[in-house]
């Protein structure tokens, strides 16, 4: 069974910049298209920032120019850098991948614990 392991969030003032890590544990073969969504108290799950297998990126509105989502293949994980971070990025951040190649086949839906990220203004 494949995991998803997600590292890096902390407290951090208005301003600063995070960089999130999340990490394929387990026999991996491939990973399709992987994201990072959010989610605050009391709103629902929203994709920050998403990337597909051959790097093409996609931003929400509210994060362009500030965040910026890579992937290291050979190392199975995928990062988010959070740059000029606001009050309202506070958040439990995920890491999804849409499906995993494994040894026992394809895993789909694949989603990490989170990690917490709060910003003080």
């Amino acid at each position: 069974q494949v995991q998803l392991v997600e590292s890096g969030g902390d407290l951090v003032q208005a301003g600063g910049s995070l960089r999130l890590s999340c990490v394929a544990s387990g026999r991996v073969l491939s990973i399709n298209n992987m994201g990072w969504y959010r989610q605050a108290p009391g709103k629902q799950r929203e994709l920050v920032a998403s990337i597909t297998r051959v790097g093409a990126t996609s931003y929400a509105d509210s994060v362009l120019g500030r965040f910026t989502i890579s992937t290291d293949n050979a190392k199975k994980t995928v990062y988010l850098q959070m740059n000029s971070l606001k009050a309202e990025d506070t958040a439990v951040y995920y890491c999804n991948a849409d499906k995993i190649l494994t040894v026992r086949g394809w895993q789909y839906d694949c989603w990490g614990q989170g990690t917490q990220v709060t910003v003080s203004s």
